[in-house]
């Protein structure tokens, strides 16, 4: 009875190690590469759609944001600011080093 039980264990073991050998032969083929490559870039491919997705959503909450700042322009209060000839006029920024 021992003997068949390890007589059947070494089949199955010879079993799944060949078929771990034909599927790592399969998938250095030029097809089983090529189905490897077709699903990396289907996988790039979602992952850029869903990116793309977040942005316009960003985008879409960003521009809700400043439609409302726009819409509510009309409280902030803006102060003029006359520059009458007398005034000072206007001094350039000095570069760095000078």
């Amino acid at each position: 009875m021992s003997r068949l039980f390890w007589f059947g264990a070494g089949v199955a073991a010879g079993a799944v190690a060949m078929r771990k050998l034909n599927e790592t032969a399969r998938k250095a083929t030029p097809s089983g590469m090529a189905e490897q490559l077709g699903g990396a870039v289907r996988e790039l491919a979602g992952a850029v759609g869903s990116f793309g997705a977040e942005v316009r959503a960003g985008m879409q909450e960003r521009e809700e944001e400043l439609q409302d700042v726009v819409r509510n322009a009309d409280t902030v209060q803006f102060r003029r600011i006359d520059a009458g000839p007398d005034a000072a006029p206007a001094r350039r920024a000095r570069r760095a080093g000078r």
